[in-house]
Parts: structure tokens; C-alpha cells; sequence
């Protein structure tokens, strides 16, 4: 039996939530698990708090064949080294440009006269 390490869909619509789960290859996506080993929930605003994982149970079924999929890879990668990164700060709004002043049809017609001379 083909063992794979990989995400099973939670949640509703619009509203996310995976479990890490070590499957049957063979299994679909959401079917029956051999075992559950953590969480990954992409809404929550910390960025260190999205994943938990029993690393422990991870270590034992790569130490016994299992493949992970290529985001469970990243993120098993992401908890050992302790690299999520900060949520960048949007960036400072600038100041509204200032709109040149009208100008009165006086005025406007004042330069052509002076030009004309």
C-alpha cells in the first residue's frame, strides 16, 4: 500500500480548514485517514499559529516510506526551521496630489491678450 502525507479539506465555503492526515494514496481527497497528525487553517492572521503538527508521528511515517504532497512538503520544511516570516504592513497611504487652481475666464483670457501685443 502506498502511504501519502497530505491535506484533507475542512470547513465551508469561502472559509478553509485542512487536516494533515496520512492516507492511502489510493483514497480521495476527503475520505477515510489512517491518521491524523495536525492542522493547517490558511485564515487565521498569525502566521505561526495556521500550522500544528505532531512531528513526532511525521517523523515515523517518513521513517517508514511515506511520501508527502508538495505543500505538506513546504510546510513540515516551514516548522522545523521556524521560517513562517511576519505579515507585511501595507504600505503608508500617500497624501492626495494638490488640483491647480481654476482659473476665471478673466484670467484665462488676460495671457492671450498680452501675447497678442
Amino acid at each position: 500500500m502506498a502511504v501519502k502525507i497530505r491535506m484533507k479539506r475542512m470547513g465551508r465555503k469561502h472559509r478553509p480548514f485542512y487536516r494533515i492526515c496520512i492516507m492511502d494514496s489510493r483514497s480521495p481527497r476527503d475520505g477515510k485517514a489512517i491518521e491524523e497528525v495536525g492542522f493547517y487553517d490558511p485564515m487565521v492572521r498569525i502566521k505561526k499559529d495556521r500550522v500544528k503538527m505532531d512531528m513526532e508521528r511525521i517523523d515515523y511515517w517518513l521513517g517508514v516510506g511515506a511520501q508527502p504532497s508538495v505543500n505538506v512538503a513546504a510546510l513540515i520544511k516551514k516548522v522545523r526551521t521556524n521560517r513562517f516570516g511576519e505579515a507585511a504592513a501595507p504600505p503608508p497611504m500617500a497624501a492626495p496630489k494638490a488640483r491647480p487652481p481654476k482659473q476665471t475666464e478673466a484670467a484665462a483670457e488676460a495671457p492671450a491678450e498680452t501675447a497678442a501685443e
